[in-house]
């Protein structure tokens, strides 16, 4: 695919023909527009604020690009700062808003700018400025290449990104193959924006992916990171998840996992992974508290089950194997995804806690329901018991074990039927229950301050 040609004169879409209306847009982002517009600069709205108005849903972020330099829009504004060396960017901040204003980007560099590549392909600096053509060739995909004027509040439209939101398509601007190479995160963005949008991806976008996925692990891992939340934490993580697997991208996020969920012959842990990322989207929707620790215990546990089932078949002790196992899983994802230890000590102790269910003893059962990570770790139990139905003892156990209210469980421990001595018993359960219990060895507390549900 060749490099797409800019008109000389863009489509525009008059404000009668388009659904965008001042009312949907930030007031701190008319202020920037107005702010500039009003110094001698051009401004205009862009990007996915622009697309998600079109598309009739309300943007979170609103983003401006302009032909004012960085400098010279912290001229204009008191309260702005200047970021990044990769991409220069101004950020002017209204209280806990923060708009971030681009200066169109050149797609050509004669030398005069500050543009660094590696030998792949891939951009390191690209701080080359032009003008509002010029910005448009360079962005990602079409529908992110639209602009909002706010002299005439019209649409400026240079590479078909209208013609495409009203398709519910995904294009990229250019040949796919060198924007993928020079950025290879763009691959996850796409399958981001397909699952928050609802779009389809391009054939022309998606066809290179496979055979460009392994250079997403050259990305820098914090970045990924960051990557993976807007994936699983913005309320659309079972569509995410599908379209990693479906565009063979899940492989460079979560090797580990990929090859655990390919060798899963009964396809129970991959049951498990989607039910819990429904149940991640389900919290989301109703503003209720998520967090990464719980999300990346869910999206681990396959890697966790299989290195735990290695680890036993040479004869370790169960609770030696589950620490190394969840040590081994947690330090080779860290390879790709930098995972902070915030997230991921208590991610470990909802996996370790997870033998201790087959308790019965009163005094375990009084320490296991006073551990500050034992209600993620039930909602986890609850998660493994709807694709392992042998465990629905256990589950029916700790449900009542806890009673009308987290404060009050004694009475309801007391009527349970309880041993009167450690039962070692091996947890029940088939591939996705997880390890046997550990033995004589107290859980490791703290490591983090994630909420005590997913």
């Amino acid at each position: 695919m060749s490099e797409p040609a800019v008109p000389v004169q863009p489509l525009v879409i008059p404000r009668e023909a388009h659904p965008i209306s001042r009312r949907n847009v930030s007031p701190a982002a008319l202020k920037v527009l107005y702010g500039l517009r009003d110094a001698g600069f051009h401004a205009y709205l862009v990007g996915g604020a622009v697309r998600d108005l079109l598309a009739g849903r309300q943007p979170k972020d609103f983003d401006v690009a302009t032909d004012a330099t960085p400098e010279q829009v912290r001229e204009v504004f008191r309260n702005c700062r200047l970021i990044g060396r990769r991409f220069r960017l101004a950020h002017v901040v209204f209280g806990r808003e923060i708009i971030e204003v681009a200066t169109f980007r050149a797609n050509d560099d004669d030398g005069s700018g500050d543009r660094a590549t590696e030998d792949g392909g891939r951009l390191l600096r690209d701080n080359v400025y032009g003008t509002i053509e010029d910005d448009a060739v360079r962005r990602d995909f079409t529908v992110n290449a639209l602009y909002y004027a706010i002299e005439d509040f019209s649409v400026r439209d240079y590479v078909g990104g209208h013609a495409d939101v009203v398709a519910r398509r995904l294009r990229l601007i250019g040949d796919p193959e060198k924007r993928y190479r020079e950025d290879p995160v763009r691959m996850l963005r796409a399958v981001r924006l397909a699952a928050k949008l609802g779009f389809d991806i391009d054939p022309s976008a998606a066809d290179p992916m496979p055979g460009l996925a392994p250079l997403i692990a050259g990305a820098a891992p914090a970045r990924l990171f960051d990557e993976s939340l807007k994936l699983f934490l913005a309320g659309h993580a079972e569509q995410s998840f599908l379209g990693l697997e479906r565009h063979q991208l899940l492989a460079a996020l979560l090797p580990e996992t990929a090859e655990a969920l390919r060798t899963n012959r009964s396809g129970s842990l991959r049951a498990m992974v989607l039910d819990g990322l429904r149940n991640t989207d389900a919290r989301i929707a109703d503003d209720r508290p998520v967090t990464p620790a719980f999300l990346y215990a869910v999206l681990l546990w396959p890697a966790y089950c299989r290195e735990l089932a290695r680890l036993q078949a040479q004869g370790l002790d169960p609770a030696v194997a589950q620490q190394r196992a969840a040590d081994r899983v947690t330090l080779h994802q860290a390879h790709r995804i930098a995972l902070p230890r915030r997230f991921s000590l208590p991610m470990q102790e909802i996996w370790m806690l997870q033998s201790r269910f087959t308790l019965r003893q009163k005094k375990r059962v009084f320490r296991l329901l006073a551990h500050p990570r034992f209600r993620a770790a039930f909602d986890f139990l609850e998660l493994r018991a709807r694709v392992a139905p042998e465990l629905g003892a256990d589950l029916m156990f700790w449900r009542d074990a806890q009673g009308p209210s987290p404060g009050a469980p004694a009475a309801h421990v007391d009527a349970l039927p309880l041993s009167d001595h450690d039962d070692e018993r091996p947890a029940e359960g088939g591939e996705t229950s997880g390890p046997g219990r550990r033995r004589r060895r107290r859980p490791r507390r703290g490591g983090g301050g994630a909420p005590a549900s997913d």
